[in-house]
């Protein structure tokens, strides 16, 4: 067995499955599914069919009006389009996606996760319409619906729970309100003083009610160094529920997860033992079937507390999947087929770690990207959705691939890169050299700041908390590119290839101007590049020790002192995207004679982003400070602040809740106090 495994194989005696409310339950009908329409997009519905197609069943897509070309569509065999582009018009209508299930003669619907995943009343319509439901019963979705009435259940049960009083004290600080119908950070606030409470109460209902249609929240203690652990769960109708290993989840942003691995590190195998016991208990609490995620908060003593139940597959399911070997999406479908699942776990073996992908810049608050991706690729042809250690130890699962647009409408994540390894340290290396040496030509994306957290001493040494991002924030931000100088030359010698000018081959006898070229920086900053050929070699200002070795349209060698530095090289209209060993950068070619540029009124608060109005945060006249949020703009499922930029009045309001803006948008004007 290789360094780094564990063993967790543990027998699990059957016991009489029982209900939500207690009552035995009978034991589940046999039954053969052909056909799975899977009530999502993206990423996961090409999860679940990659194993419906190993086991010889066919796949049916559902697709918005945006995602027509999207992959899932193009590889599922039959396809059904959702007319509309919003997801309360698409993939949030229960009625549509059943209708589509019965168009294209499907009989079971698999949910995936997000949109009706964990809606109770959806998994019903489903049975009601003679489907198979490839998920937990509905009265278990809707016993952990509500994180509050959860918290009850599993207190009754002997499960530990984290809660504060009805009304909190000083004492109670700092505590946090989260909304009690779903999950992914929405409604979510943290409350450092009981000044800030009743506003951050107002604000998470708000935010909630639009997100899971209630507003109902609550508050618990806030424990900045806890842990976010949690447990996969497998139960079948004859009361055999596993538990298949365990994730660390910690390393979030927004209260929204970015690197998961398994097994989560630096637990006390006694504490491992207590967390699946509670797990196990919490499923047989709500007689559970199928696949689920028990989620915990580790404090530093020890000591951890149920927070909630996922009732589906989690996003970061395949980390357990390359420690286990097994296949999460089979075990959903061999137990929706009324099957037996065995009674002992299997052990883990190495570790496996997940790093999300997303469309945003970290640099700029996390806002989101939008625009069309022209190319995403890892090194060592990395196997997609495979649930084993490949030869490359790599894997990808994306929803996207080259030519498709990221859109404002979903989500911002793009792939999750996983690796597994033997060791530890030997996944966290593997994964982050993968990141750097990606290509990916399109939105910004998070890349830069997961491989510095990859490679942080502290995440090396397992000091995780879901605090981790805050806390080593000025080490992971990315600096301005050190390299953008030298790669902004290579660009420049590119494109003079591309042009058959001024290359080694053709330099001129006779004095000759200097070629520029200008670019701007994914960051805003602008250099100038002027460089001659002659018959010395390259003359570059700037770069007195730079030679030439080698230039093509695709790729630049240079040479600096003793470095070698090799660039591959991508251009798509203006923007050229160069890949080195030192990092990727983005330059988009400008105008050697720009226009003038339009002047813009100071005070003037443009659009970052493509986004929607949600909410004001003041009113025409209002007296202003500098950092008051003054409305909202939600985009790809996360709601961003507009602050005014200075003391003073707002004088002008352009938009309002429901308006949809472009990125430049004039939002709204604040003079500034004289």
């Amino acid at each position: 067995m290789p360094t780094g495994t564990t063993d967790q194989g543990d027998k699990h005696v059957q016991q009489p499955a029982t209900a939500a409310d207690g009552r035995e339950q009978a034991p589940p009908q046999r039954r053969t599914i052909r056909s799975v329409l899977v009530a999502n997009r993206g990423e996961i519905a090409r999860r679940v069919f990659r194993t419906c197609r190993e086991l010889g069943i066919a796949t049916v897509a559902v697709h918005s009006d945006p995602d027509g070309d999207a992959p899932h569509v193009r590889e599922a065999d039959t396809a059904v389009r959702l007319p509309g582009a919003a997801p309360a018009d698409t993939y949030l209508r229960a009625d549509l996606l059943i209708a589509a299930a019965r168009a294209a003669g499907a009989d079971a619907v698999h949910p995936g996760y997000g949109f009706l995943s964990e809606n109770a009343e959806f998994a019903q319509a489903v049975l009601d319409a003679g489907l198979t439901w490839i998920g937990p019963p509905p009265a278990a979705i809707a016993a952990m619906g509500s994180k509050t009435e959860a918290k009850r259940l599993m207190a009754a049960a002997g499960v530990p729970v984290l809660s504060a009083p009805e009304r909190p004290g000083e004492a109670d600080l700092p505590l946090l309100v989260k909304a009690a119908a779903g999950g992914g950070g929405r409604g979510m606030r943290i409350v450092r003083t009981l000044a800030e409470l009743p506003g951050a109460l107002a604000a998470a209902r708000t935010e909630a009610a639009k997100a899971f249609g209630s507003d109902e929240v609550f508050c618990e203690p806030y424990l900045p160094a806890g842990r976010h652990v949690e447990v996969q769960l497998m139960a079948d109708g004859y009361g055999t529920v596993l538990a298949l290993g365990d994730r660390d989840c910690s390393l979030q942003r927004r209260h929204q997860k970015v690197i998961e691995e398994a097994p989560a590190p630096g637990i006390a195998d006694t504490t491992r033992r207590d967390l699946h016991a509670a797990a196990v208990a919490a499923a047989r609490a709500i007689g559970y079937t199928g696949a689920g995620t028990a989620e915990f908060l580790l404090a530093p003593d020890g000591r951890f507390f149920f927070l909630e139940m996922n009732t589906r597959l989690q996003v970061e399911h395949p980390v357990t999947e390359c420690v286990t070997g097994l296949d999460l999406v089979a075990l959903q479908l061999a137990v929706a087929e009324g099957g037996h699942l065995p009674e002992q776990t299997p052990p883990t073996t190495g570790c496996a770690i997940e790093a999300r992908l997303y469309a945003e810049d970290p640099d700029q608050d996390w806002q989101p990207q939008t625009g069309p991706l022209h190319l995403i690729e890892l090194p060592g042809e990395p196997v997609e959705f495979t649930t084993r250690a490949t030869p490359t130890g790599l894997r990808l699962d994306s929803g996207v691939g080259a030519g498709s647009t990221v859109t404002v409408h979903y989500d911002a994540m793009l792939a999750k890169v996983i690796a597994w390894a033997p060791t530890r340290p030997a996944a966290a290396r593997l994964l982050a050299d993968a990141l750097t040496r990606a290509r990916l030509h399109g939105p910004r994306t998070n890349r830069d700041l997961l491989t510095r957290a990859l490679r942080h001493p502290a995440f090396l040494d397992a000091r995780l908390h879901t605090g981790f991002l805050d806390e080593h924030a000025a080490a992971l931000t990315a600096p301005a590119d050190k390299d953008a100088p030298l790669a902004a030359l290579a660009a420049a010698l590119a494109d003079a290839a591309t042009r058959r000018t001024e290359l080694p081959s053709g330099w001129r006898n006779l004095p000759s101007q200097p070629q520029v070229k200008r670019y701007r920086t994914a960051d805003g900053a602008e250099s100038e590049v002027r460089y001659r050929i002659t018959r010395d070699g390259l003359q570059a200002e700037g770069h007195p020790d730079t030679v030439l070795v080698e230039a093509a349209e695709d790729r630049v060698v240079l040479a600096v002192g003793a470095l070698r530095r090799s660039y591959r090289v991508a251009r798509y209209g203006p923007v050229v995207h160069l890949d080195s060993a030192a990092g990727a950068t983005a330059l988009t070619a400008l105008d050697r004679f720009p226009d003038p540029v339009l002047h813009t009124e100071p005070g003037a608060l443009l659009a970052p982003m493509p986004g929607t109005v949600v909410r004001l945060g003041a009113a025409v006249g209002d007296r202003v400070t500098a950092g008051q949020p003054l409305l909202w703009l939600e985009a790809m499922k996360m709601e961003h602040r507009i602050t005014a930029p200075t003391d003073g009045t707002l004088t002008d309001l352009l938009v309002g809740p429901g308006h949809q803006v472009e990125p430049g948008t004039l939002l709204a004007v604040v003079a500034e106090t004289a």
